[in-house]
């Protein structure tokens, strides 16, 4: 009776043997690859660090320029409003298409340009107009610029007309008014960096989770040994296990040292989930999604074919993912299209569980969408595997 269940052991213990050696020698190639390394520790490190340094979408120091056809107490009231770290101050500027000209050079934002009579106006009673040119080029600065000046400007209004009817500060609290009391969740200073970092580190996840394996299967084709590994004992499944297995563990080690090094040590993100469930969904995600570089290699002759199918299959993930569009802000269509992108069900389980604290509770649909997308994708890319041999 021992004796049968040691030989039907045996096989298994083969089949693991042979994965466990191709799993090292996958990793002893890719750690003689120097330039490969370095592009993997920049990824995971510097590139993180830029990203949440030095990208930021907050309105900071906006170039403002003056056109003030009043010079009265009125305009140098209004225009001292115009306060950093929003907006910058940067002089005056004639009248005329001078503000035009310097929006049109990039060397200013906004132009305000206040008309003649303006002070007049307003304590005659009468309605008061200001210009304010913006450029929009980036459209969600140019967004948040003309907000925060319709602001100013609409609170400076609100200020002259309770003068003028001899208000003082304290009416407002008299007036029965809407309290509005906000909390903000999860980000309550609002850290830009927190979102940016952690937004670039879960795309350059994605990018290597569909390069690396690409790449060790097509350096087999351009080395001439994939013929010898296919008429070996081995199945076309054990050849690309051992590959993606090397890979998925390379992606995990650069991820726990983004995670201490970069985001919790510089940008103080504070990890309020489980680190061991966080690793555990990443896994699962780079496992499932490496059938894309899978898939890539199965098409890809070469490394510079490798790097224009990567980013052909990368580019759509991203911009699909929800994570800078609102997925309420798309059109059908797109949406249809988000619910197949396994990025999109990786990135909420992510946010949820590293600034939410969520468990799997909460995120048990994510993961199972993510996982059967990763598993759809991963037995295609096997499939064409063993296909293109046949």
């Amino acid at each position: 009776m021992s004796g049968h269940v040691r030989s039907m052991q045996s096989p298994a213990r083969l089949w693991l043997q042979r994965v466990a050696s191709l799993t090292v020698k996958e990793l002893r190639q890719l750690f003689r690859d120097p330039i490969l390394m370095l592009f993997i520790l920049y990824a995971f490190t510097l590139d993180i660090y830029l990203a949440g340094s030095g990208v930021s979408l907050e309105l900071k120091q906006a170039r403002l320029f003056l056109q003030d056809h009043d010079r009265s107490t009125a305009s140098r009231e209004l225009i001292h409003r115009f306060r950093p770290p929003y907006f910058r101050f940067m002089g005056e500027t004639p009248g005329g298409r001078s503000g035009i000209a310097l929006l049109d050079r990039g060397e200013a934002m906004l132009v305000l340009d206040i008309p003649e009579h303006f002070e007049k106006r307003l304590l005659a009673g009468q309605a008061a107009e200001v210009l304010l040119m913006v450029d929009t080029t980036n459209s969600v600065l140019g967004f948040l610029a003309s907000s925060y000046a319709a602001e100013i400007v609409g609170g400076y209004g609100m200020e002259v007309g309770m003068r003028r009817a001899g208000l003082g500060e304290d009416a407002l609290e008299q007036m029965p008014l809407i309290d509005n009391q906000q909390r903000v969740w999860f980000n309550p200073n609002q850290n830009n960096t927190w979102f940016m970092s952690l937004t670039e580190l879960l795309n350059i996840i994605t990018v290597l989770v569909v390069l690396l394996p690409a790449a060790a299967l097509v350096r087999e084709k351009e080395r001439g040994t994939i013929e010898q590994l296919l008429v070996s004992p081995l199945s076309p499944f054990q050849i690309v296990l051992p590959k993606i297995a090397a890979m998925s563990a390379v992606i995990l080690a650069g991820t726990a040292l983004c995670l201490f090094s970069i985001l919790g040590a510089v940008f103080h993100l504070p990890f309020r989930g489980s680190l061991l469930f966080f690793f555990a969904v990443t896994a699962l995600y780079v496992f499932t999604t490496a059938g894309l570089g899978v898939l890539a290699a199965t098409f890809a002759r070469n490394m510079a074919q490798v790097g224009m199918l990567t980013v052909l299959m990368v580019a759509p993930m991203l911009f699909l993912s929800g994570n800078w569009t609102p997925p309420e802000a798309m059109n059908r269509v797109m949406m249809f299209f988000m619910t197949l992108s396994p990025l999109h069900y990786f990135i909420d389980a992510s946010f949820g569980i590293l600034l939410k604290g969520a468990g799997l509770k909460l995120l048990w649909d994510d993961i199972l969408g993510m996982a059967l997308i990763g598993a759809t994708v991963f037995g295609i890319g096997l499939w064409r595997f063993r296909r293109q041999f046949h």
